[in-house]
């Protein structure tokens, strides 16, 4: 069965390409526009995947991976930030805030899906079939 990933983003139009994405290559997903909301999707979703934004009104992504490390149901649940903050040393911070990886915007359309795959267990990742000739 493929993944359900939660989407945790505040910007609409960079929300929609990631849904876009993931949904055209057989994810479900659900969203959420900022870490409080984020939190609350978890706990009722249940997902295989967390992306999120580390710069959110709020809550920011930060205090949202904080909380969901915290909580006894989601503290195993994958978490990839995906942010503009691409500086020498922002990927090591948001590592040891308690992300499980990092992914910088812009993302790249072509590549995206495949850089999320690589934290998906093999059994979550979605099965597409071979384009047609």
């Amino acid at each position: 069965m493929a993944a359900r990933i939660l989407i945790v983003e505040d910007n609409e139009a960079n929300l929609d390409l990631v849904k876009y994405l993931l949904e055209c290559s057989g994810y479900t997903t659900f969203v959420a526009r900022d870490g409080e909301e984020g939190i609350r999707m978890a706990q009722a979703e249940g997902p295989d995947l967390v992306l999120c934004d580390l710069a959110m009104p709020v809550m920011d992504g930060y205090d949202m991976v904080k909380r969901l490390r915290h909580d006894p149901l989601l503290r195993t649940t994958t978490v990839i930030a995906i942010t503009a903050f691409s500086m020498p040393g922002d990927r090591d911070i948001a590592i040891a805030a308690g992300f499980d990886g990092y992914l910088p915007k812009p993302i790249d359309p072509q590549t995206f899906v495949q850089q999320v795959e690589s934290f998906l267990h093999p059994e979550t990742r979605a099965q597409r079939s071979a384009p047609q000739e």
